[in-house]
Formats: C-alpha cells, structure tokens, sequence
C-alpha cells in the first residue's frame, strides 16, 4: 500500500519540508490558524449546549461539543499548516520566512 501523499497530487507551490515534524507544523501556525481553530472550538461548545435537551444534560454536552471542536480545530489548523510547509497551499510568507 502506498502512503505517499504526493503520489496522487504534485505541490503546486514551493515545498519547503517534504515530511515536517510536528513542532515545526505546529510552530508554522498563522492567526488565521488561531482563528479557525478557536471558531471551530466556540461554535462547538455553543452547538453543545443547545444540543442539551434536558437542563441536567446541557453541561455534559457543552463539555463533550467543545472537546470534539478543540480536537476538530487543532485537526483544521495543522492540515493547513503542513499544507503550506508541503507545498500543497500557498505559501508566500513561509518561503520568505524560511530563506532567511
């Protein structure tokens, strides 16, 4: 079984780190990263809650809607960062970052 991701898809844009460890995907986040991935968070735990239908389930709920969307986010956040160290989305601020 091949596992290579860029055997179905060629980096359309500059690929700076073929396989990056995960400090680096983690460190390369953007705030528009930040962003997504406490929206993510927010929207869940609202979703959460209001999915409570009894009052006694609500807090429960609330807690189990924001884990899935802190891990949902964090999930969100990293492909897109991998994705622009990897070449696969644009990446013109980590090439300048990363040429000096």
């Amino acid at each position: 079984m091949n596992t290579d991701i860029t055997a179905s898809t060629k980096p359309e844009y500059p690929v700076l780190d073929r396989n990056p460890p995960f400090t680096r995907v983690v460190g390369n986040f953007s705030t528009l990263d930040y962003f997504r991935f406490a929206t993510i968070t927010g929207v869940s735990v609202t979703v959460g809650y209001l999915s409570g239908i009894k009052p006694g389930i609500r807090g429960p709920s609330m807690v189990t809607g924001g884990l899935i969307g802190v891990m949902g986010g964090f999930m969100y956040a990293y492909q897109n960062s991998a994705g622009r160290i990897m070449g696969f989305f644009p990446n013109d601020r980590e090439v300048a970052h990363y040429k000096k």
